[in-house]
């Protein structure tokens, strides 16, 4: 299951790219490939145990 913040987005505010980039709704930025491998749930990660921008907003 992806996490339900991941999005991918060309841009953001004053920022825009030629790609579609991982962008966190939780932290309300653009996020590293590895990061969005997190999110992803790629090579054996899981959002909601290996993300702390996960736990933290499903703990509000």
């Amino acid at each position: 299951m992806t996490c339900p913040y991941l999005s991918y987005r060309r841009s953001a505010g004053d920022q825009e790219f030629e790609t579609e980039r991982a962008y966190c709704d939780v932290v309300e930025e653009f996020v590293s490939p590895m990061r969005a491998d997190v999110c992803n749930d790629r090579h054996e990660l899981n959002h909601e145990r290996d993300c702390e921008f996960y736990r933290d907003a499903e703990s509000e």
